[in-house]
């Protein structure tokens, strides 16, 4: 199941005996975990019980599940990495007693809810006790989140905290946050507080309180250049400055970035797809989509006059010839009062 059908049925109050949360997305695992802690325990923690399998063995904790709760009327029990589910387990100083997993996923107890969190990016489906899991055991897909998923999930994510985003400020988070889920709700979270209950995030609220990262700074400036925005690309700059960048660290940044835009046209004139550039640059699905959109912006002789700028601005930093700051602001003059549409 994935995680908003399992969340979905925990909400209507349908609990399973045994889970399996299975993958390497933390916010899905922790946010499933708190979510059963509530439902099963509603608050009360003195029924919850926590191992680690690296530590003890399958039988021991099956022993605790099997133990009527002294107080309340039901107890949890959360196992975490059952190295067991792996191609290759880990090794131990014990075995686990599968048969005793086995036989309780077969016949479990009505007053206990057992939890097994493997953060693995798979289990090993040939296995008989991951076949008796998937048969007997509610599973819970807790793998990250695609790229092209991500708007749909800034969307949903919003709709939980109670506000509403316009797509272009959705756009933004996009850009600055990628498919982080953590980083997402937070910020959204933190937005939500400024325009209160039932408020719309539009594109210059998000722009202005999403907290940025390098990158993601290094994509804007190069959206400066594009758009000829010199007061712009200076605020940028001025952002990571109070960040404590180093403007050489800052030239990495747009290198990287108009080293990329270069790669992508020049496999883009040949041919390549979305997915092939991916495979042959090996980089994020996002940072390929938008090279592919700002390669139109330039031409090939444009692309290789800015990565000359760059590495001379990079060489007279390194050699001391000017003051590190007044040389990057110059290299952002420089770069837009040169700029040019593209001539393919």
């Amino acid at each position: 199941m994935s995680y908003i059908e399992v969340t979905s049925q925990l909400k209507k109050g349908n609990i399973s005996p045994v889970y399996l949360l299975y993958g390497t997305e933390t916010y899905f695992i922790q946010q499933l975990k708190r979510q059963i802690t509530n439902t099963v325990l509603n608050g009360d923690e003195d029924n919850l019980s926590m191992y680690d399998l690296v530590e003890t063995p399958i039988e021991e904790v099956i022993a605790d599940v099997d133990t009527y709760p002294f107080f309340g009327e039901r107890k949890l029990v959360i196992a975490s990495n059952p190295g067991f589910l792996k191609g290759k387990p880990d090794k131990l100083p014990f075995e686990h007693d599968l048969e005793a997993l086995d036989r309780y996923l077969k016949s479990p107890v009505d007053y206990s809810v057992l939890v097994l969190i493997a953060e693995y990016e798979k289990i090993d489906e040939r296995k008989k006790i991951s076949k008796s899991l998937k048969k007997h055991a509610t599973l819970a897909d807790c793998q990250p989140i695609k790229e092209y998923e991500v708007k749909k999930w800034i969307q949903t994510l919003a709709g939980q905290i109670g506000v509403r985003i316009e797509e272009d400020a959705s756009t933004v988070m996009e850009a600055e946050l990628s498919a982080n889920l953590h980083l997402l709700e937070n910020e959204l979270a933190k937005i939500a507080m400024y325009t209160g209950e039932n408020g719309v995030i539009t594109k210059e609220i998000a722009r202005d309180m999403v907290a940025r990262t390098a990158e993601s700074s290094a994509l804007r400036l190069v959206d400066a250049v594009i758009e000829r925005n010199l007061h712009q690309a200076i605020a940028i700059y001025k952002d990571l400055e109070k960040q404590k960048e180093e403007p050489i660290a800052m030239i990495g940044l747009l290198a990287f970035q108009f080293r990329t835009i270069l790669r992508v046209k020049l496999l883009r004139q040949k041919g390549y797809s979305q997915g092939q550039m991916q495979k042959q640059l090996g980089l994020h699905p996002y940072v390929i989509k938008i090279a592919m959109q700002r390669e139109k912006q330039f031409s090939l002789e444009k692309l290789k006059s800015i990565m000359d700028r760059l590495a001379n601005a990079d060489a007279v930093m390194k050699q001391g010839g000017m003051e590190k700051g007044l040389a990057f602001e110059l290299l952002l003059y420089d770069l837009i009062s040169s700029k040019a549409k593209a001539t393919v």
